[in-house]
């Protein structure tokens, strides 16, 4: 697929009229967002929703503050878990009954993949990516140390195609949908097929996707599905994440957490654990009330956004930040990372730079924000819902200024810091 973007490679006015013609131009209001600053982290951490405050507020100084226990009825806390779970359902092609709001994403994705080796007991391979976020393999790590005899088969280490490393000692295939450093998209539905094909079961990361690309669990079969809030849901710094359960599955899955939230029958504090019927019977413990409470707000955007919109402004975004580094960019050693073919690359874009770390860092001090990953990608990650087309040619320009002047040799761009 190609996406003729020639209008806006001509000048920044260019910008400034498509910008004026999108349709997605009023959500951008919706959002705080600092004056003179370029947001490119969307795909790290989202900015606030204005409403988040307001409800934030109404959670703090009157449910909390005047009512107390009393609101975990009278503010409905006890059923934020599955009232936001029913906000994200449709997000990402899910009916209702089958997404929680629960825990971290390392967490549920325990949860799921234990689930998942439990529903087919006499295999014994896990098959996920060597590039895949760290949590997923540490977590799969930590998944196998539980039940004798678990092996991992990793795509691009133990074999290039998913079909070479299937077979019938395979239970679960737990991939991202897009990966976290150069923002390549995987086909899912084909996966999922080829996948139940081989009588496994396949278990979904929509962390890099969910909120900002098409996701279709139930259309395209996933079995179990994870994800975060923190970034395209614009939910918050650790905003609680979710679980997605097919309903086919949710009477013989087992949460292997299985705490006093998920019981059938929480408040008769028995001595045994009985599962709660449907999607509850993933949660585990006490639920973080505020924390969910701030991410109502952005759950609310992205359910009313039309997503089509979005993903047709995400590839028109991400091909000309590329193309615009490209011309700008070529003789300083700055390769382009992420997929040419906008259909197979996410809402984020990759270069590797073996300056990369010093680069963004001048970035950051020039007010625009994106992130670095080692050892050497400059990350750059595109939110169609509050993003300017002007950004971009504005963040390109500085990229190139940068280099140009080298910048980014400055003592104060070296310093490492805990997180980049």
């Amino acid at each position: 697929m190609t996406i003729n973007i020639s209008a806006l490679l001509e000048s920044r006015t260019a910008c400034e009229k498509e910008d004026a013609a999108d349709p997605l131009r009023n959500w951008r209001a919706a959002f705080h967002l600092p004056q003179g600053l370029i947001y490119l982290d969307g795909n790290s951490l989202g900015p606030m929703p204005k409403k988040a405050l307001e409800q934030l507020d109404q959670a703090v100084r009157h449910e909390w503050a005047e009512e107390l226990i009393t609101s975990w009825i009278k503010a409905g806390w006890w059923e934020l878990p599955e009232t936001l779970g029913e906000l994200i359902a449709p997000v990402v092609g899910a009916a209702s009954g089958q997404v929680i709001v629960s825990d971290s994403t390392s967490l549920n994705l325990f949860k799921t993949v234990h689930a998942a080796l439990g529903l087919r007991p006499e295999r014994t391979v896990i098959v996920s990516e060597a590039d895949s976020f760290p949590t997923d393999l540490y977590i799969q790590e930590g998944v196998s140390t539980t039940r004798k005899n678990i092996q991992r088969r990793l795509l691009g280490l133990d074999g290039n195609s998913l079909e070479e490393l299937l077979d019938d000692h395979v239970a679960v295939v737990s991939f991202s949908h897009v990966n976290y450093r150069t923002g390549e998209l995987f086909p899912i539905e084909e996966l999922v097929k080829k996948t139940h094909e081989a009588g496994a079961l396949f278990v979904l990361d929509t962390c890099h996707s969910a909120g900002v690309l098409p996701v279709e669990l139930d259309q395209w079969g996933v079995d179990f599905a994870v994800g975060c809030t923190y970034k395209y849901l614009n939910g918050g710094p650790g905003s609680p994440a979710f679980l997605y359960v097919a309903k086919r599955h949710q009477q013989a899955a087992v949460n292997p957490l299985s705490g006093w939230w998920g019981h059938a029958r929480p408040f008769a504090f028995e001595k045994d654990f009985q599962a709660a019927e449907g999607i509850r019977r993933f949660l585990t413990g006490s639920q973080p009330v505020l924390s969910l409470r701030g991410l109502q707000a952005g759950l609310e955007i992205a359910q009313a956004a039309d997503p089509q919109q979005v993903r047709k402004k995400s590839q028109r975004l991400t091909q000309l930040f590329i193309e615009l580094v490209e011309n700008r960019c070529g003789e300083f050693d700055v390769s382009l990372q992420s997929p040419t073919d906008p259909e197979k690359r996410g809402s984020q874009v990759a270069f590797l730079c073996l300056n990369g770390f010093s680069v963004i860092q001048a970035l950051i001090a020039r007010n625009i924000i994106a992130d670095f990953r080692a050892p050497g990608i400059m990350r750059f990650g595109f939110a169609p819902l509050y993003l300017r087309y002007t950004d971009v040619w504005d963040a390109a320009e500085a990229l190139a200024d940068v280099l140009k002047t080298e910048e980014w040799r400055e003592e104060r761009f070296q310093q490492k810091h805990e997180v980049t």
